[in-house]
C-alpha cells in the first residue's frame, strides 16, 4: 500500500477521506461497495485493487457495460501500467488476452465465470456502473460474477446504488470476506437545485448571464435536441469576439455529411447538439469546443448519464417523464441522480447546478392566467405521451435514495449450454452442468417463485437440446461431438452466416451483392432507415396506384402490405428455421432480413446521398453505425479465401465510404483484427498496402466514388472523395472544357471498368494512380486501356484523373487515400 500511496502522491493527487477508508479496505483485503457521487474520484480507488492484485501476480478484471468505457479504461490502464501488462476483451475481438490486468464488458467476465466458476482466474474484479445490476435486460451479467466467484475480491462502483444490503450480506456469507459499504454524501462540487416556473428560453437566457454556462440541455429524444438547438439561433449567446474564437477553433474542420452545415451554424453560434444520431465526429467536436470553454448551451439526450467527456456547470432538465419502450414514465431517482450528477465538475467548477422545468404547458397556462383580466386566451393543454410531474416530484427526485436494485436473472440454451459443455470437457459429463444450473438458481438473488419458474424453464431448455439430438440422457449425459464453444447469439450468428455463405453459387452474377445480404440479416435493424424505405415505397406505390386509377380505400388496404426491401428474404428465412432446429439457443427473431448496405453498393449512392434521398439528416450517426457493423461483419465472417473481385469491390466500397464520413467506429475494431496494442498504447500500425488486392479495390472504390460525383456535377462530394486541397469550384473548372465536348461524365459499367484504373508504384509505398474519365455511353471517343499503359502517352481525345498515393509517414491514414494532381 506504502507503494501505491507514494505514487499517488507522485501525480500531486489528495485523497478524500472516502477514497482513503475504500483503499486502506481495499489493501485490508476487503470487498468494498463504493456508492460516491459523480466526480469523487473512484477510478482512483479501482486503480488501487489493480496495483494490489497486479503486485501480488493475481489477475485483475474491470468490466463496464458499453464497448466505448471499456477502451476508454483500457488505454488509461496502458498508461498507468505498461500496454503489455493491460489487455482487452469485448464483443468485437480481443488483444492481449492473457494479460494480468483485462478490461471487457460484463458479459465477458459473466461468461467465463459461468463456464470456469471458482476455477476461473480472476482475483479481483472492478465492477463499474454496478448500478447495472438492475438493468432489464443486462443485468444478470453483474450477478453471475458475485455468484460464481468466491475466491474473487470484488470493488462495486456506482454514484446510485441505493440499499444494497441484501447484496452485500450474500456476497459476504458466499465468500467469507468482508463487505465493507462506503458512501460519499457530500459532493467534491456542491449542486444547487432549483424548479423553475420560467420560460424555457429566458432560463437559459438567465443562466448563461449568470456565469453558470455551459448549460447541457436535456431532452428524452434526438428530434427534440435538435428542434430545441434550432430554437436557439434566433437569441445571441456568445459576443463577436467569442464567436471569432469559436470559428478558429473550428478552421479546418469539414462539416461534410448533409447535416454538417446545420452543425456548423449551431456551434459559430455558441450553441451545441450531441446525441447519438450524429457523426461521432461530430460529438467530439462539440465535446472539444465545451471543454475549451466555447460553447454556452449544449443540446441533448439523457445518454448524459452514461458520460460524455466535457465539463458542464448546469444540467436543464427539460421534463421529467420521459417514454421507456413501453410507455410513458416518470424518470426514476437513480436516472435523475445519474444526469443531474453530471453538474460541476471537480477542476472546473466550484458549485454546480440542475434547474428543472415545470410542465411546459403549465407555465404557459399561468403566463395566461396572468394577463387573462385583459383578454380571454384558451389555455393550452399537455402534449402527447405527457406523465404529470410538478414541484412535488422534483423533490421526491432530489430527496430521495436511488431505488433498491432488483435482481435480474435468466436462464437459456446459450448459458445452459455453456455450463454443460465445461462439466464435460472437465469431468466427463455434461449433468453435473445441468445440476450447477439448477444449483446457481438456488444462490441466485431471486423469489421463490422466480426459483420455481426457471426451474422448470432449465428442464424445458434441455429437453430442447434433447430433442434436437444435441444432448444424450444417460446414466452420464453427452453432448454432440463438434459444438461450437461461444453460445453468445453474436459468435451463433456467426456461425449461421458462414454455414449459409458456404452454400451459396459462387458463379452467381448476384454473388457478392447476395453474401452482403445474408451478412445484413443477421444485425440489429437500423429502425429509423427502415422506416424511411417504407416510406419511400409507399410514396411512390400511391402514385403508381393513383395513375392506374385505383379507388382509395383499395390504395390504403394496398400499402399496409408494403415493408422495406428483404432481398433473398424467403431463402434466408427457410434456411434459418432448418438451422435453428440443431441449433435451438438461437431465436425466432434473430435473424433480420433486410437492404440497407445491399442498396447503397447496388445503386453506387454515396452517404450523403443516402442520407439526403432518406432525408436521414437527423439520423447519419445511426446510419454510420449501421454501415460499420456491416462493413465489420463482411470483412470477420468472410474468410479470405472467398473474397472474389466483386466481394473485394463491395468491402472496398464500404472502408472508402466509411473513410470518407467518419472511419471512428471501425479503426479501433481494426487494431484489435490486426494484433493489438504496442508498448506505448497505440494501436499497431496497419499497412493498407500489404493486401495488394484489397488495396487496388479500395483505391478502385475512391476513384468510382469521385468519377460518381462528377457525373452527377455534385462537386461537394467529389471534393470529399479526395484529400483535402480541392475545393468544388476547382473541380467544376477543371471539368468545364469536358462538359463542353461531351456533356455529360458517364458512369455505367464502361466507366467503371478495371482497365480504366492505373496504379503504379512508383517507391516504397508510393503510387500514381490514372482513372480515365468517359462520356456516356451514346458519345462515342477512341478509349485506351489505363491499367495497361501506364507510361505511355494517352490518345488523344481522352481524358483522364491524374494523382497519387503517399503512405511513407502513415500506412492507414484517416480519410480518403487518393490526393488529386489534376483531371485532363
Amino acid at each position: 500500500m506504502d507503494a501505491f500511496l507514494a505514487w499517488v502522491s507522485d501525480q500531486a493527487l489528495t485523497l478524500y477521506p472516502h477514497q482513503e477508508e475504500a483503499i486502506l479496505e481495499i489493501f485490508a483485503g476487503n470487498h468494498v461497495v463504493l456508492d460516491t457521487p459523480t466526480g469523487s474520484g473512484k477510478s482512483l480507488v479501482a486503480t488501487a485493487l489493480h496495483f494490489r492484485t497486479f503486485a501480488a501476480v493475481g489477475r485483475a478484471w474491470y468490466t463496464a457495460p458499453i464497448k466505448a468505457l471499456v477502451s476508454e479504461k483500457f488505454f488509461e490502464l496502458c498508461r498507468a501500467f505498461g500496454a503489455e501488462n493491460v489487455g482487452m476483451m469485448t464483443g468485437d475481438g480481443a488483444v492481449n488476452r492473457d494479460a494480468p490486468i483485462v478490461c471487457c464488458t460484463a458479459e465477458i467476465l459473466a461468461n467465463l465465470a459461468l463456464r470456469e466458476g471458482p476455477e476461473a482466474r480472476v482475483t479481483s474484479v472492478v465492477m463499474d456502473e454496478f448500478h447495472y445490476y438492475g438493468d432489464r435486460d443486462r443485468g444478470m451479467a453483474w450477478q453471475v460474477p458475485l455468484l460464481t466467484l468466491p475466491k474473487t475480491q470484488f470493488l462495486l462502483l456506482s454514484a446510485t446504488l441505493g440499499d444494497t444490503t441484501a447484496i452485500r450480506e450474500d456476497l459476504a456469507a458466499r465468500s467469507g470476506r468482508p463487505v465493507i459499504e462506503v458512501r460519499g454524501v457530500t459532493r467534491p462540487v456542491p449542486l444547487e437545485v432549483e424548479y423553475s416556473m420560467k420560460a424555457e428560453h429566458e432560463v437559459l437566457r438567465d443562466l448563461v448571464r449568470g456565469g453558470k454556462a455551459p448549460v447541457y440541455v436535456v431532452h428524452f429524444t434526438q428530434n427534440a435536441a435538435t428542434e430545441q438547438a434550432q430554437a436557439l439561433m434566433s437569441t445571441d449567446w456568445c459576443t463577436k469576439e467569442e464567436k471569432k474564437a469559436i470559428a478558429e477553433a473550428i478552421r479546418g474542420f469539414t462539416f461534410t455529411s448533409p447535416f454538417g452545415p446545420t452543425l456548423k451554424r449551431y456551434v459559430l453560434h455558441g450553441v451545441g447538439l450531441h446525441h447519438a444520431g450524429l457523426l461521432p465526429r461530430y460529438r467530439l467536436l462539440v465535446e472539444r469546443l465545451a471543454q475549451q470553454g466555447l460553447l454556452r448551451v449544449i443540446c441533448g439526450t439523457d445518454t448524459l448519464g452514461v458520460g460524455i467527456n466535457v465539463p458542464i456547470r448546469t444540467v436543464l432538465f427539460t421534463q421529467l417523464c420521459k417514454f421507456d419502450g413501453e410507455k410513458t414514465i416518470i424518470l426514476p431517482v437513480r436516472e435523475f441522480k445519474q444526469i443531474a450528477g453530471r453538474a460541476g465538475r471537480a477542476g472546473y467548477d466550484s458549485m454546480g447546478f440542475v434547474v428543472v422545468q415545470a410542465p411546459a404547458h403549465i407555465i404557459e397556462n399561468a403566463t395566461v392566467k396572468a394577463v387573462e383580466k385583459k383578454k380571454k386566451v384558451k389555455a393550452q393543454p399537455p402534449t402527447r405521451g405527457y406523465k404529470h410531474w410538478d414541484e412535488t416530484t422534483f423533490h421526491h427526485l432530489v430527496e430521495r435514495p436511488p431505488e433498491a436494485l432488483e435482481s435480474r436473472f435468466t436462464v437459456d440454451h446459450g448459458r445452459l449450454m455453456t455450463m454443460m459443455q465445461h462439466a464435460e470437457e472437465a469431468h466427463g459429463d455434461a449433468k453435473r452442468g445441468y445440476d450447477g444450473m439448477l444449483a446457481l438458481l438456488e444462490i441466485a438473488h431471486l423469489t421463490a417463485k422466480q426459483r420455481d419458474e426457471l426451474r422448470a424453464t432449465t428442464e424445458t431448455l434441455a429437453g430442447h437440446l434433447e430433442m434436437a439430438g444435441l444432448l444424450v440422457r444417460g446414466e452420464r449425459w453427452h453432448l454432440a461431438g463438434g459444438l461450437q464453444h461461444d453460445f453468445s447469439l453474436h459468435h451463433s450468428l456467426s456461425l449461421f452466416l458462414i454455414t449459409a455463405l458456404s452454400g451459396l453459387d459462387r458463379d452467381a452474377p448476384t454473388h457478392a451483392l447476395d453474401v452482403l445480404t445474408w451478412v445484413e440479416s443477421i444485425l440489429e435493424h437500423p429502425r429509423v432507415v427502415l422506416q424511411k424505405q417504407v416510406d419511400r415505397a409507399k410514396t411512390e406505390k400511391i402514385a403508381e396506384l393513383k395513375a392506374a386509377g385505383v379507388p382509395f380505400e383499395e390504395r390504403i388496404e394496398a400499402l399496409e402490405e408494403i415493408t422495406w426491401p428483404k432481398p433473398n428474404g424467403r431463402e434466408i428465412y427457410d434456411f434459418f428455421a432448418a438451422y435453428q432446429k440443431t441449433h435451438p439457443w438461437l431465436q425466432g427473431d434473430a435473424i433480420r432480413p433486410k437492404s440497407v448496405a445491399r442498396e447503397m453498393v447496388e445503386t453506387y449512392a454515396s452517404f450523403s446521398e443516402y442520407v439526403k434521398t432518406l432525408s436521414l439528416q437527423r439520423s447519419e450517426g445511426m446510419l454510420l453505425r449501421y454501415l460499420s457493423e456491416a462493413y465489420k461483419a463482411l470483412v470477420q465472417n468472410v474468410p479470405a479465401e472467398d473474397h472474389t473481385d466483386e466481394i473485394l469491390d463491395v468491402i472496398a466500397f464500404l472502408r472508402a465510404m466509411l473513410a470518407q464520413v467518419d472511419s471512428s467506429l471501425v479503426t479501433e475494431w481494426e487494431s484489435l483484427l490486426a494484433g493489438g496494442a504496442a508498448a506505448d498504447a497505440a494501436p499497431k500500425p496497419i499497412d493498407l498496402s500489404s493486401d495488394t488486392r484489397l488495396f487496388r479495390a479500395r483505391v478502385r472504390a475512391e476513384l468510382h466514388a469521385l468519377v460518381r460525383a462528377l457525373s452527377q456535377r455534385n462537386y461537394d462530394d467529389a471534393a470529399a472523395a479526395v484529400q483535402p486541397g480541392w475545393e468544388p469550384e476547382q473541380l467544376a473548372a477543371q471539368l468545364a472544357p469536358f462538359h463542353d465536348t461531351y456533356g455529360e461524365v458517364g458512369f455505367d459499367h464502361r466507366a467503371r471498368a478495371a482497365r480504366n484504373t492505373g496504379v503504379t508504384q512508383t517507391g516504397s509505398h508510393q503510387w500514381s494512380v490514372r482513372q480515365a474519365l468517359l462520356p456516356p455511353a451514346q458519345v462515342q471517343i477512341e478509349t485506351y486501356d489505363v491499367e495497361g499503359h501506364e507510361d505511355e502517352e494517352r490518345d488523344e481525345g481522352s481524358w483522364e484523373i491524374r494523382g497519387t498515393l503517399d503512405l511513407r509517414d502513415d500506412t492507414n491514414p484517416t480519410g480518403p487515400l487518393f490526393r488529386l494532381v489534376d483531371i485532363g
